[in-house]
């Protein structure tokens, strides 16, 4: 039986609309709930914005400096990031299920450093990435390369299969051996990601004209960190890349590479999250580094 309906007409607010909160990333309004929970999950809230932690480096060139040891050198960053981007295989063997952080998967692969790296195809099942409860799953797009137009039906295919099941998919844009790494290829690259499909995309900053290429992308985009630079140039690009429209850093060597890598990440933190300046983001890494 139903419970006595003995409210008043107050217990039910009427003068108060029920309020329809927007969603807070660009670009995503329109999604199901679950992809917006998923999104969510990798990108804070109350920043906008995400500190990813990269390690997938070795499903082509095996085990990069820095990821000899992901057990030791890795998890130890972990509570320091907001999602970390991974193979299926490292999240099985060594990354513990108990971890409370968002997971985006590498779904494409199938060439090494020894071959044309443009010749991927899709190396994941959806149902692979459902089974392990991703985020959001990540496919390599060569816009310029031998194997370009296999390369963005590869995305297109993890689109589909993303929308299917609420999984956001995060094009990576790799640069063409023929383009230039200028803002004009760039736009060119994440704007037809984005068309097709992308619900994130990841790519490199330039100086001149990074802003073009984050205004021209009509979802989110992330930065990544590319290979090592110092720790103040590193903190610099993440700065300038956030402050010009960037949702945040996809960041792997310029951490795990650096000589204080848990230092490292919380500099980064600190930047892409409360708009810290480079400078004193840099006095926090030496700060941390000096501590037991």
């Amino acid at each position: 039986m139903p419970e006595a309906d003995d409210k008043t007409a107050q217990d039910y607010a009427p003068q108060i609309p029920q309020k329809t909160e927007d969603f807070f990333l660009k670009g995503s309004g329109a999604l199901e709930w679950g992809m917006k929970n998923r999104l969510s999950r990798i990108f804070n809230p109350a920043s906008g914005r995400t500190v990813m932690l990269a390690i997938d480096h070795g499903y082509f060139q095996g085990p990069t400096s820095g990821l000899e040891r992901v057990d030791l050198n890795i998890l130890p960053l972990v509570p320091y990031a907001d999602s970390l981007m991974l193979t299926r295989g490292i999240l099985r063997s060594v990354v513990p299920a108990a971890l409370p952080k968002s997971v985006v998967l590498r779904v494409s692969g199938g060439a090494s450093i020894l071959k044309e790296l443009s010749a991927e195809g899709v190396a994941v099942d959806i149902e692979d990435s459902i089974r392990l409860n991703v985020c959001a799953m990540a496919v390599q797009v060569f816009v310029g390369g031998e194997h370009e137009r296999d390369s963005i039906l590869n995305m297109t295919k993890v689109v589909d299969w993303g929308n299917r099941y609420g999984i956001p998919t995060l094009a990576v844009t790799a640069v063409g051996k023929d383009m230039k790494r200028d803002a004009r290829y760039f736009r060119l690259a994440t704007r037809i990601c984005a068309e097709l499909g992308a619900h994130i995309v990841k790519t490199y900053y330039v100086e001149d004209g990074f802003e073009t290429v984050t205004a021209a992308c009509p979802v989110p985009i992330v930065m990544a960190g590319g290979k090592k630079i110092p720790e103040i140039d590193a903190l610099r690009m993440a700065s300038k890349a956030c402050l010009e429209g960037a949702a945040g850093v996809d960041m792997g060597r310029n951490i795990f590479q650096s000589e204080h890598p848990a230092a490292m990440i919380q500099a980064v933190r600190a930047v892409v999250h409360r708009d810290e300046t480079p400078e004193k983001a840099l006095a926090l890494y030496e700060e941390l580094s000096r501590q037991p």
